[in-house]
């Protein structure tokens, strides 16, 4: 018999070892996660005869939508089963029992990055829907520096501010990180090399999340400001890691949308009339997916 529930101090060990399972994350990774966001209540579990077969951990975000106004929306990240028990169900479980558990918190909104297309099958087939897209690419030669652009470490609270102040400007609906969840963040970047970053230029001020992904390459996991003002900010990359190769994600433009769109997120509205009622035609941004 399978008992779903949030997770109690004791399980962490369990956690752990399912976790590195499941995505080989290092200890440090894992370390990061639980000094700067884990809470019992933030991780749902699923055991079986004793033992934590299946988990989820969740992040506390806000959805904001023009128009409509904000929406409280849980992240689901590193939903994870043993390898020996897959197949048969546990994880579709699990988000079942999360709807329930976030309706009880009035969160109506639930967000998830599938890492590849099998994934997006899954939770498309436990009620997911594509909401949120961005644009992805690799960057083949960075432009010279430019003596006018500006770069300075953020703090997480500081990053999280214009962040917020620089989507606002979009016009588009986006997911908004608490403090926690950007210092958690903070940390995984500093586990691969990089950080939290803001900076100026002459077009306008910027925002870039930089984190190590092995073997030379690192990933500007967003790029953030005025189209001018993104141009100019990739010349400051060379300083932050250099001559390593870059792959670069920043937010669609719905006035040219390009052919290097990513769909990268899902949304599920716990509400069905919201859900009803939602233009699915429409897309988001997500932007920090915690991969």
């Amino acid at each position: 018999m399978w008992n779903i529930r949030t997770s109690v101090p004791e399980d962490i060990p369990a956690q752990r070892q399912l976790w590195q399972l499941a995505f080989g994350d290092e200890d440090a990774y894992i370390d990061n996660f639980c000094r700067t966001y884990y809470r019992p209540e933030r991780v749902i579990v699923l055991e079986e005869g004793g033992a934590v077969r299946s988990m989820s951990a969740w992040f506390d975000t806000v959805f904001r939508v023009p128009g409509q106004g904000d929406f409280r929306a849980a992240y689901l990240y590193a939903v994870a089963t043993h390898p020996d028990c897959r197949g048969r169900g546990m994880s579709g479980a699990l988000l079942a029992w999360a709807d329930g558990y976030f309706k009880s918190r009035a969160i109506p909104a639930v967000t998830t990055v599938p890492a590849q297309p099998s994934l997006h099958e899954f939770f498309g087939a436990n009620g997911f829907r594509e909401c949120f897209v961005l644009t992805q690419r690799e960057l083949v030669q960075l432009p010279p520096r430019r003596e006018d652009v500006a770069l300075r470490p953020l703090s997480p609270e500081e990053y999280g501010a214009l962040r917020d102040r620089l989507l606002e400007q979009t016009g588009q609906p986006y997911i908004s990180y608490p403090e926690q969840a950007l210092a958690f963040q903070a940390g995984c970047c500093a586990v691969d090399g990089g950080g939290l970053y803001g900076g100026t230029c002459l077009e306008g001020p910027f925002c870039l999340c930089v984190e190590g992904a092995g073997e030379g390459r690192m990933v500007c996991k967003e790029l953030l400001g005025p189209p001018e003002a993104q141009a100019a900010a990739l010349s400051a990359l060379g300083e932050l890691a250099s001559g390593a190769r870059w792959q670069l994600r920043t937010p669609v433009d719905p006035k040219n949308a390009p052919e290097d769109e990513k769909k990268f997120a899902m949304l599920k509205w716990n509400d069905w009339k919201t859900s009803k009622k939602w233009d699915w035609s429409a897309t988001g941004y997500l932007g920090l997916a915690f991969d």
